[in-house]
């Protein structure tokens, strides 16, 4: 049953609506509430991070670890015959139980030590932002209609004080940053009304290609759409808040960096 509509969805109707699982009536209202709730947004975003990061981890790490059936069951059945060559179906039954119980615990703790090895790697890695955490920057925007965004100048970005750059140093645990390492970067530039809000700034790192000089291509590629009135401007502020990568491929059909836009200014 879908929720009243002020509410936030729930985790179940995110993933169903992930998966194509709902109704085309619950389909609707979850579309309809999403564009207006940055919340339900980041959520969603969180959920699509953990489940491509399940996949991969059991892709790369959990499959391989586990033998192929086929010899696992001989190697089961060559211990069966040594442990009870009379063939007692009860011992061979318990065993069996013994051996598939191990089997489980050790596949659990090879998993757990798996997943504590890729966080533990990942919080190394994750100096390296190109996307922002949801949790921390789900995106802020002023009212702001369509006339007067393109009214204003639409080159760069307004400069972030130094004060509120630290703060946000500071939330994504980044003490002692290097200036030239990052660039403290609004998610949703105000150049499409985003808001010089904490929550709309995050430290894009310049140590990948997906760097802000690629970002600003983007934004102005929305803004361009926005003003010529190809684009709404709530679309063009939900686009690049959700997944600006994922934007960025759409509107240049590419799945990589265009060379132009590398040193893009």
């Amino acid at each position: 049953m879908m929720k009243h509509p002020d509410a936030h969805l729930s985790d179940e109707q995110l993933l169903l609506d992930m998966e194509g699982e709902l109704s085309a009536r619950e389909q609707e209202l979850v579309h309809a509430h999403l564009p207006g709730c940055w919340t339900c947004r980041a959520r969603r975003q969180e959920l699509e991070s953990a489940l491509r990061d399940f996949v991969h981890l059991k892709a790369t790490k959990l499959d391989p670890a586990v033998p192929a059936a086929a010899g696992a069951r001989a190697l089961l059945k060559a211990r069966l015959a040594e442990a009870n060559p009379a063939g007692n179906a009860i011992s061979r039954r318990r065993l069996l139980a013994c051996s598939a119980a191990f089997a489980m615990l050790l596949l659990g703790t090879v998993s757990v030590s798996i997943l504590l090895r890729t966080r533990e790697r990942a919080r190394h890695e994750a100096q390296i932002y190109y996307v922002p955490d949801a949790r921390l920057t789900p995106g802020a925007t002023v009212l702001f209609d369509r006339s007067f965004v393109c009214s204003a100048p639409g080159q760069g970005n307004k400069a972030v004080p130094v004060a509120l750059q630290q703060q946000v140093f500071a939330v994504y645990g980044i003490p002692k940053a290097d200036p030239r390492a990052y660039e403290v970067d609004y998610l949703v530039t105000p150049a499409l009304g985003g808001a010089e809000d904490i929550h709309n700034l995050w430290p894009h790192s310049h140590s990948t290609v997906w760097n802000a000089q690629v970002k600003d291509a983007l934004e102005d590629r929305l803004r361009e759409l926005v003003c010529n009135g190809s684009l709404d401007l709530a679309e063009a502020q939900q686009e690049i808040a959700t997944n600006w990568i994922s934007a960025y491929k759409r509107y240049f059909h590419t799945d990589v960096p265009l060379p132009e836009h590398r040193g893009y200014r």
